[in-house]
C-alpha cells in the first residue's frame, strides 16, 4: 500500500485568525493550476519526517490555483500543527497529496451546516459550494468566544452572509444554538445535515438529530481527533497476511501499524488514530473490534474493513487483504 503521490506547493499567505488558529494559502511553485477538489475535500499536509496531518480545504471549490486551510495548533500535538504553526511562513515549500473527499455534499433541496471551533473550515467550503449551486443552506458556528473564533472576517465579507449565525459560549443566551428546534426543523424538512467539531460537539448534534428523527443517513460526520478508547482491558491478537501467509503477533501495548513497519511490511499511514482512512485495509477472515471514527456504522457492521492504526481484534486472529 504505496503513499499518495506529493505535490510541492509553498505558502504564499498566511493569516493569524487567533492566538492559536492561522489559515494558510497554498499555491504550486509556478502558480499554475492545483487539481481540483469538491466541498468537503481535505490535503494530507506533510509537515517534518514522520508527520503527516489532514487539513480540510475552505477556499470555494471553483478556485483553480490555490488551496486555503486552517491550522489549529493542538496543546495535545505530536508535533504536526506545532510544526506547522512554527516553520510554515510565506515563501516556505511544503509537500502535499492532492485532494481527497470523504465528508462530500450530498443533493439535497437543503443543507444544515453546524460547525464547532476549527470544524468550521469544511463547512466553510461546503458553504461556498452550495451558494454556488443556488442550493438552499444555513451554517451556524459555534466557538467558546469571538476571540477564538476563525474566518470571521472571511464570513461577513462571503456571498451567504445572511445564511450564517454565530453562536458564542460566552455571549448572550439570546443568541446560543437552539440545537433541538433546528433538528426537528432539519427532520421535517428533509435536510442534509453536515457537522464537524470537537467530539463532544458531534456527539451532541448526532444525539439530538437522533431524537429529532432525522434520518441517519442524513447526518455527516467528520472528526479532527479520534474518541476516547479505554485500553486497559487490551489483549494480543496475530494478524495474517494473505498474500505472503506470514503471521505477526500484536501485543497489547501496540497497533498492527507498527508491528508491520516495523517487519518492513509496505502499509502507508497518516493520522495513526483512526481519523484519515488512509490505511483502511480489507479484513478476509476473524472479526475486527473498531476504534476508528472513519468507517461508517455499516461499515463496522460489515466486518469487511478495518483501521490497523489504531483498531484491533475480537478474535484470535484476523486475516488481511495484504
Amino acid at each position: 500500500m504505496n503513499p499518495p503521490e506529493t505535490l510541492t506547493v509553498q505558502v504564499v499567505r498566511r493569516t493569524p485568525h487567533t492566538d492559536d488558529i492561522v489559515e494558510l494559502e497554498l499555491q504550486a511553485l509556478d502558480a499554475a493550476a492545483l487539481p481540483r477538489f469538491e466541498a468537503g475535500a481535505h490535503i494530507d499536509v506533510h509537515a517534518g519526517p514522520g508527520l503527516v496531518r489532514q487539513y480540510s480545504l475552505c477556499n470555494p471549490p471553483a478556485d483553480a490555483g490555490r488551496y486555503v486551510i486552517g491550522v489549529l495548533r493542538d496543546p495535545a500535538s505530536r508535533g504536526g500543527s506545532a510544526a506547522i504553526h512554527e516553520r510554515l511562513t510565506p515563501g516556505a515549500q511544503l509537500q502535499i497529496s492532492a485532494p481527497r473527499n470523504h465528508f462530500p455534499l450530498q443533493p439535497a433541496r437543503r443543507s444544515l451546516l453546524l460547525a464547532g471551533g476549527i470544524g468550521i473550515t469544511p463547512l466553510l467550503g461546503m458553504a461556498h459550494a452550495l451558494h454556488a449551486a443556488g442550493t438552499a443552506f444555513a451554517l451556524h458556528y459555534c466557538a467558546r468566544s469571538p476571540a477564538r473564533a476563525a474566518f470571521l472576517d472571511t464570513l461577513a465579507q462571503a456571498p451567504f452572509g445572511d445564511r450564517v449565525q454565530l453562536h458564542f459560549d460566552d455571549g448572550e443566551p439570546a443568541q446560543q444554538l437552539a440545537l433541538a428546534a433546528l433538528l426537528h426543523q432539519a427532520a421535517a424538512a428533509d435536510d442534509e445535515v453536515y457537522v464537524c467539531g470537537p467530539a463532544g460537539f458531534i456527539a451532541a448534534v448526532c444525539a439530538a438529530a437522533e431524537q429529532a428523527g432525522v434520518a441517519k443517513s442524513r447526518v455527516h460526520v467528520e472528526y479532527f481527533s479520534a474518541q476516547a478508547v479505554d485500553t486497559s482491558g487490551d489483549g494480543a491478537f496475530a494478524v495474517k497476511l494473505a498474500r505472503s501467509g506470514q503471521v505477526f503477533h500484536i501485543p497489547a501495548d501496540r497497533s498492527v501499524t507498527s508491528v508491520l513497519l516495523e517487519a518492513g511490511i509496505d502499509i502507508y499511514t497518516s493520522c495513526e488514530e483512526g481519523t484519515c482512512g488512509s490505511c483502511v485495509t480489507r479484513v478476509l477472515e476473524g472479526e475486527p473490534e473498531h476504534r476508528d471514527v472513519f468507517l461508517t456504522d455499516e461499515e463496522h457492521a460489515s466486518g469487511q474493513q478495518f483501521t490497523p492504526c489504531c483498531s484491533r481484534a475480537r478474535t484470535p486472529m484476523l486475516v488481511l487483504d495484504l
